[in-house]
């Protein structure tokens, strides 16, 4: 095992992950009602990415799991993962090879997704911590959760409300709640791409938990709002398999230690080499966060933030950085008095603007991407107050800047069939769903419920084919 930390550990520095990590990922469906009780842990083979298994005592809930092949019958740490559109399978494959380095359980839920509520939440939770353990041997006192946007709201709300839960990872969303609870019992990683539209409240979360006896860090990488990269999440499970160490719910691997401390400094060495001071900053002090009480070396991590954090280079380019947020702020502001007033043409014109601008490659092309989240965000939420209140004109117009904004959103695309099949236009609003399947859409359910969709001429049957 320590030598599949080191590998992990040396491929993080590389920023070199493999998504599957060699292993069989093919797809497999178990319907729990079939399976005998003494022999589930069995019919799930290890080693294979299962794409649903129904929950034996709510078949309405299920959830993507992948146990990985370990010698004996150990009991495992288990991850459970939270999508905000209810893709349980996107995150066991994007970091199943944590599973086999880590030896953890991922079980991603099928059913959590935004527009359930927190008791929602505390179920599909309840369901799936019931089942999984009456599959595979769980290692019951290192439960783990990891969500995505709303889902890692949801994380972090579970965790608050779970004394059981021993670590949460919030990748592109926060809760406040977490900075101001009493008796926080996990660790909190927050991961944040530099250009995520959440990346500020992230950062303004991070600092308040500065100021409580709350373990936590905050991860940057390079990106939008999406699930982080694997090299990134990598480093937020490593994050975890030090905190067991610390705790002495596992003996403290030296290697693996070693190895951490080594891929830390050549990180920071490297953004040094680079000129980048804010993230050779941001390395040291998540290095030493992550490693205190574990090494002495979290003194050397220390004395580098330190150092960087009182030199001229660094003074300038937060400074900058500062400036760039003040910016943001502002033109947020303008936006929001524009949704008011503006007309197409200056909606085009400045989306076009912004994402010229979120191609580049510094600071100010971050906030741009930040800015262009922004937009999607906001036309998304006004569009659907529109719909909602049956006002078609002004749903209209607010829609298409949407699909403008964010062409590749299977959301824009919805709510444009949705104004079609209101306007009689059966073939424009079977396009329209169309385009929103090809670009992710899946929610049979929600499809079946809406009615402006009865004509049948639009033919959800056919719709529903198209969907994975």
């Amino acid at each position: 095992m320590k030598t599949s930390y080191f590998a992990i550990l040396f491929l993080i520095a590389l920023n070199s992950f493999a998504c599957n990590g060699g292993s069989d990922t093919g797809d497999a469906n178990i319907d729990s009602s079939l399976v005998a009780r003494d022999a589930l842990s069995s019919a799930l083979q290890k080693g294979k990415i299962i794409s649903k298994v129904i929950c034996k005592a709510d078949p309405s809930k299920s959830y993507a799991l992948y146990i990985p092949e370990v010698n004996g019958n150990q009991p495992l740490p288990v991850v459970y993962f939270f999508d905000p559109h209810g893709d349980g399978l996107l995150p066991v494959k994007k970091y199943q090879s944590f599973a086999d380095s880590f030896h953890f359980i991922l079980a991603g839920s099928n059913k959590s997704k935004n527009g359930n509520d927190f008791n929602d939440a505390r179920n599909i939770f309840e369901a799936m911590n019931a089942d999984v353990p009456g599959r595979t041997a769980v290692d019951a006192t290192r439960i783990y959760l990891c969500g995505f946007s709303g889902g890692a709201k949801v994380a972090i709300f579970l965790g608050l409300h779970f004394p059981q839960i021993k670590g949460v990872i919030a990748n592109g969303a926060g809760l406040e709640d977490i900075a101001t609870a009493r008796d926080v019992a996990f660790s909190f990683t927050a991961v944040t791409g530099n250009g995520d539209l959440n990346m500020t409240d992230l950062v303004s979360i991070d600092k308040m938990l500065d100021q409580t006896p709350v373990r936590h860090r905050i991860i940057f990488f390079d990106g939008i709002h999406e699930w982080a990269p694997e090299s990134t999440m990598g480093i937020a499970f490593a994050g975890w398999q030090l905190d067991a160490m610390r705790n002495k719910s596992i003996s403290k691997d030296t290697s693996f230690v070693n190895g951490f401390v080594a891929t830390m400094k050549k990180m920071i060495e490297q953004s040094q080499t680079k000129s980048e001071w804010i993230k050779a900053h941001e390395n040291s002090k998540l290095a030493a966060a992550l490693l205190d009480g574990i090494t002495d070396e979290t003194g050397w991590f220390v004395k580098k933030e330190n150092s960087i954090e009182h030199s001229a280079a660094f003074q300038k380019e937060e400074n900058e950085r500062q400036s760039v947020l003040q910016k943001e702020g502002n033109i947020k502001a303008i936006f929001q008095q524009r949704f008011l007033d503006a007309d197409q043409n200056y909606w085009a014109a400045t989306i076009n603007d912004v994402k010229e601008k979120a191609k580049g490659k510094n600071a100010e092309g971050q906030m741009y991407q930040r800015l262009q989240a922004y937009l999607s965000l906001a036309f998304y939420s006004i569009s659907n107050q529109m719909i909602n209140k049956d006002q078609d004109k002004p749903a209209a117009y607010f829609v298409s800047l949407y699909k403008l904004a964010d062409p590749t959103n299977s959301e824009a695309w919805y709510f444009s069939a949705i104004l079609d099949a209101r306007n009689r236009d059966a073939a424009r609003a079977k396009e329209d769903l169309q385009k929103a399947v090809a670009l992710g859409f899946n929610d049979k359910k929600r499809l079946e419920l809406q009615p402006e969709f009865s004509d049948e001429a639009i033919n959800l049957n056919e719709i529903e084919k198209m969907m994975k």
